[in-house]
């Protein structure tokens, strides 16, 4: 279809339905499990992930795409007909994929293509791809979409809550959560994406009081412009999402499974938050 075609990764956690909703174009990052390889989405499920999760294997690893993947699905949207592609990516503080857009994008000449680091991960990444796609379904164009998400960005909010801290440890992406560590049988972490690195945010005796914690700095921060939850193989998903879904907010909340590049890094019973807060009024009124 003509007009800007959005492209991501699957960092975002967007599920199948999403993704076909907003006619997203989603480049999947490599998991390993050993000498096993897989393409995120295409050849392994979020629930075949968590099901390998709970095994006593080698901890997953993920892998950024390659430049070639990323060609490819620029070359996907131009064949369908789009004028302009809009990339948004994971963090580059948390990913090589960033940089591996952006090489693409140095490379290819079809059409214009803009790369976007959302500074974000999961539904943080995903609720800025559902925005800007809606934009542009809208009729915006490839300039008004960067400044918006530009915009966007800087109200992203990502909370998470995990069930332990040995897959964030291994797997290098710890960043400023690292202080967590040596108290770590006597807290229940609450992290937070900061600066697009994961970082401490607080510290709670129990689980139940962390994910209170979590579900009221979301409430403080309400009403909201969109909200969502994702699901890393909790057993307390549900009483989470009866009080979020109470939050005001202008979309309805959008429930999904933490998906294989961000569960690789948090393990098993990590539940994340991620909204994004409204736009301020101005001063006008505008």
């Amino acid at each position: 279809m003509p007009g800007v075609r959005i492209v991501t990764d699957s960092a975002c956690d967007l599920t199948d339905d999403l993704v076909k909703q907003h006619d997203v174009i989603v480049v999947p990052l490599t998991i390993r499990f050993g000498v096993e390889e897989f393409e995120d989405r295409r050849e392994l499920t979020p629930e075949e992930f968590w099901r390998r999760c709970q095994g006593k294997g080698a901890l997953p690893e993920t892998a950024a795409p390659s430049p070639g993947a990323f060609i490819a699905a620029y070359q996907q949207a131009a064949a369908e007909g789009a004028d302009a592609v809009l990339c948004l990516t994971i963090s580059s503080k948390l990913s090589a994929t960033y940089a591996s857009a952006v090489t693409a994008a140095d490379t290819f000449t079809s059409i214009p293509v803009q790369v976007f680091d959302t500074r974000s991960v999961t539904m943080g990444q995903g609720l800025t791809v559902i925005a800007a796609a809606e934009e542009a379904a809208a009729g915006a164009g490839l300039d008004t979409l960067v400044a918006a998400a530009g915009d966007r960005t800087d109200r992203i909010r990502v909370y998470g809550v995990l069930g332990g801290l040995e897959f964030l440890q291994r797997g290098g992406r710890i960043g400023g959560a690292q202080a967590l560590l040596g108290s770590l049988l006597a807290i229940k972490p609450v992290i937070v994406v900061k600066d697009g690195e994961v970082a401490e945010e607080s510290k709670q005796r129990t689980r139940s009081r962390a994910l209170s914690y979590m579900v009221a700095k979301v409430a403080a921060d309400a009403p909201l412009e969109r909200l969502a939850i994702a699901d890393g193989a909790c057993a307390d998903i549900d009483d989470v999402v009866k009080e979020l879904a109470a939050i005001p907010g202008q979309h309805p909340l959008v429930s999904v499974q933490l998906g294989p590049v961000v569960g690789s890094h948090t393990g098993p019973n990590t539940l994340g938050v991620c909204y994004i807060l409204p736009a301020p009024v101005s001063a006008s009124g505008d």
